[in-house]
């Protein structure tokens, strides 16, 4: 999976997840964008996809839905397999001869 894909793809799970922790919640648009300080339609916009969240409000949200950012995280990247970086070579600087 490519960097782009991937981002897409955790940027969707947690999106999602917001959603479902919402909805379990039974929490409407505007009661969830009442407690957070948003507008519905930012909510609204940011589920259907059609707007990406800032960190600020991600944290906005999880807070008005009594979680923390880290655990829907966590929960978003579970099934990314991130590429591990590979070791840079060193450069070894040779003195010329006098």
């Amino acid at each position: 999976m490519k960097k782009d894909a991937e981002r897409t793809a955790i940027i969707e799970r947690l999106i999602a997840s917001l959603k479902r922790c919402r909805e379990e919640k039974e929490l409407s648009l505007n009661e969830t964008a009442w407690r957070s300080g948003l507008s519905h339609t930012m909510i609204l916009r940011m589920e259907r996809g059609e707007r990406l969240p800032t960190i600020e409000t991600l944290l906005r949200i999880a807070d008005a839905l009594e979680t923390d950012l880290p655990t829907l995280l966590r929960e978003a990247t579970q099934s990314v397999r991130f590429p591990r970086p590979t070791p840079q070579k060193s450069k070894s600087r040779r003195k010329s001869p006098p």
